[in-house]
């Protein structure tokens, strides 16, 4: 027996609340602008006066999905907008997939590993799964990566569009001096296409003193990046050649992935060590 009231009828346009579809332009402003807003600014991106805005503002931060900022005043998304992102993007289907083949990696190679997407912040850990030993790097979900600063982070800033990455690129290169700068961008081609070449990218030492990643993408169909496959542990104890153990589970696991999800694009050879040095 068919439980689904009239207005759940396939064809049938349901009757919705109008004030949560008007409150939810506040939600949509300040999703797209992705950076905390004061209240005249976020007003008006949602059509609306500001003394129309405020009560939805209180009533959107009670429930958690909007906070305001104590110092100046602005309004951004709060801990369950946070929250119900995450959720999203783990119940996106390459997540799901890729979930029991990390969860394998780090029983076998003895490392955390962790699944990262790109979230409107960056390359975002949806996904941690720890290795049984008990001396192991800890990952948290939600943790924005940075984009020179982790192994994630190079292969999205590698693979992603250019006018995503760039702002991010920026910015982190701002705080650096002039010849740190001129340092940085004059490498930067070279290390982007190498990312490209190995399908692998490593971190050692870098955002983390004595922490050390590798990680490898997995691709759709058009061979977009869909998320990396990363592994994370004590440089001591973690093997970062091109060609050793992790670099070449990752390597098979990842291409397997992507042949799943429908890339058909050619992989570099395992090991790796025979066609790119160390």
């Amino acid at each position: 027996m068919d439980d689904r009231s009239p207005a759940d009828a396939p064809g049938r346009t349901s009757r919705g609340i109008q004030s949560i579809e008007v409150g939810g332009q506040l939600l949509l402003a300040l999703s797209h602008h992705g950076r905390p807003m004061p209240l005249k600014d976020l007003a008006r991106e949602a059509g609306m006066a500001p003394a129309k805005a405020h009560p939805y503002l209180v009533s959107f931060g009670k429930l958690g999905l909007i906070e305001q900022d104590p110092a100046s005043g602005h309004y951004g998304l709060g801990p369950l907008a946070l929250q119900l992102g995450l959720i999203s993007l783990q119940q996106f289907d390459p997540v799901r997939l890729a979930t029991p083949v990390i969860e394998e990696l780090a029983q076998t190679l003895g490392h955390t590993m962790a699944i990262a997407v790109w979230g409107n912040r960056g390359p975002t850990i949806v996904r941690v799964a720890p290795p049984p030993s008990p001396v192991h790097v800890a990952m948290r979900h939600g943790t924005v990566m940075s984009l020179t600063g982790t192994a994630s982070g190079w292969l999205f800033a590698a693979w992603r569009p250019w006018h995503e990455v760039a702002p991010l690129l920026a910015a982190e290169r701002a705080g650096a001096g002039a010849a740190e700068r001129a340092r940085f961008d004059a490498e930067l081609p070279a290390r982007l296409a190498a990312v490209r070449e190995r399908r692998l990218a490593r971190a050692v030492d870098l955002s983390l003193p004595g922490v050390s990643a590798l990680a490898a993408p997995v691709f759709d169909e058009q061979q977009r990046l869909l998320l990396s496959l990363t592994g994370i542990g004590p440089t001591p104890a973690f093997d970062t050649a091109w060609d050793g153990p992790v670099a070449t589970a990752l390597s098979r696991a990842a291409q397997a992935l992507s042949r799943r999800l429908g890339d058909a694009s050619a992989w570099p050879p395992l090991p790796h060590a025979a066609a790119v040095a160390r």
